[in-house]
């Protein structure tokens, strides 16, 4: 499958700012072919060839049922079920996205899973477009040529020295439960942030990690709250703090590969259980503080003042 070239952590801070400010919306097609649980395979390979696509979505008016791809169909005539309904044989465990979710997931996504296409969905979770790989990387030309203009002038005017921070700072960002529109917000901000300071490479990739690991955290299992960055020359402290349901068991919320994910949550591709774990192992210090019904606050810290090449 097509994957998407862009690596978000090394990209130049145009495209960044791209990835973040464009939406899947923005990128999706729409409105879009659909067959209905009972059509069988060969119609929908008819329908497919027809209109030169490699997947279709199976539906009951806008809601995803499952999705038949070309793989499905060669599958289908290999075995001799051409002539069954989709129903029978269509992948139901579907991975989507949502409209409102920025670029940047869009781009992760495709890099992560081998699969050719998404389904997009809006907040009531109805079925309003498709996305490939194409579709992201022809917006993204469309959109860097746009801004080739500002490029150039911003490369004519020349780049200023970076230089590490003289004074402390405090910054924070709001999340809300479900809110992709702004999910990733943070942790660009202060990747950029830790750019224009000079700070190792290797560094702000690990900053980056948890950042996101505990807002994406936020957005799915709490009811919201706020990511609060401590930045001073040497030392950057992260604290993830919010407003519940809580952690029954931190314990066992640190193990990897648990997790109390919703359906909901795993199809939009999250709920692996790495989240916390994760933040914790790119960490220098890390605690957790959490309780059923009393919220959950998680401080990991940073030595920016460390040397570490490309691997931690």
């Amino acid at each position: 499958m097509l994957a998407i070239p862009i690596n978000q952590d090394n990209s130049p801070e145009a495209v960044v700012e791209l990835l973040y400010r464009l939406k899947v919306k923005d990128v999706m097609t729409h409105p879009i072919l659909t067959a209905g649980p009972a059509d069988t395979l060969r119609r929908i390979q008819a329908t497919m060839k027809k209109n030169r696509i490699t997947g279709m979505p199976i539906a009951d008016g806008d809601r995803l049922l499952g999705i038949v791809s070309m793989n499905d169909i060669v599958e289908a005539l290999e075995n001799g079920w051409i002539d069954d309904p989709a129903s029978l044989h269509m992948t139901t465990n579907v991975i989507v996205l949502e409209d409102s979710m920025s670029l940047s997931f869009c781009v992760s996504y495709f890099n992560k899973y081998s699969f050719g296409r998404f389904p997009v969905l809006d907040r009531d979770a109805r079925l309003i477009g498709i996305v490939t790989a194409s579709d992201v990387i022809s917006t993204l030309l469309v959109a860097l040529n746009q801004t080739l203009e500002r490029l150039e002038q911003t490369a004519d005017a020349g780049r200023a020295e970076p230089a590490r921070a003289e004074e402390e700072l405090d910054v924070e960002f709001a999340t809300e439960p479900f809110n992709f529109e702004t999910a990733g917000h943070a942790s660009t901000e202060v990747k950029k942030m830790l750019k224009a300071a000079g700070i190792d490479p290797a560094v702000t990739r690990r900053v980056g990690i948890a950042s996101y690991e505990l807002e994406i955290n936020q957005v799915i299992h709490s009811r919201g709250g706020k990511m609060r960055y401590r930045l001073s020359p040497t030392r950057l402290v992260i604290e993830a703090e919010d407003s519940g349901p809580g952690i029954p068991d931190v314990t066992r919320a640190m193990t990897e590969g648990f997790s109390t994910a919703s359906d909901r949550v795993r199809s939009l591709g999250f709920g692996a259980g790495m989240g916390l774990p994760n933040a914790r192992r790119v960490s220098d210090e890390f605690s957790i503080d959490s309780a059923p019904g009393k919220g959950t606050l998680v401080r990991a810290s940073f030595d920016l003042a460390s040397k570490e090449g490309t691997n931690r």
